[in-house]
């Protein structure tokens, strides 16, 4: 097989690593939200029981990052395809919870706001730079 052809079947088979590895966090993070959401809650710094309201939003949060999670992985993995648009997805979601925990910043613990608030604002910087570097990467 002449270079020319080998070059481009590489470049058209280019994994984005940066979207599968954040993609399957945030994947990971939706099904435990799923499967455990009390186990869960708990480790994002809450220790009592939620109660059915807190538990409908916690299952509200884990079908979300399930969803962009395997969406992430699934354009990261595609050949050709571009993850900016499930990145800046992934950021969005992160710059909501966010918002919500800023809101409520002043009935949260140390804890809390450093798991809660930190995650939230690594997760928005990930999705950003990633969406940047898949809209700046060369194309097969």
């Amino acid at each position: 097989m002449p270079r020319s052809q080998t070059q481009k079947i590489r470049r058209r088979r280019r994994v984005d690593g940066l979207a599968v590895v954040a993609g399957a966090i945030r994947l990971a993070s939706g099904v435990s939200f799923l499967v455990t959401p009390e186990a869960a809650n708990r480790l994002w710094g809450d220790e009592e029981q939620p109660e059915a309201t807190t538990s409908l939003l916690l299952r509200s949060m884990g079908y979300r990052d399930a969803l962009i999670g395997g969406l992430l992985i699934w354009s990261g993995v595609r050949p050709g395809g571009s993850s900016a648009g499930w990145f800046l997805a992934s950021a969005g979601a992160d710059a909501a919870d966010l918002a919500g925990g800023l809101a409520n910043h002043d009935r949260m613990t140390p804890s809390q706001r450093a798991r809660g608030l930190g995650g939230a604002a690594v997760g928005i910087a990930i999705g950003v730079i990633g969406a940047a570097r898949a809209v700046l990467r060369p194309r097969a």
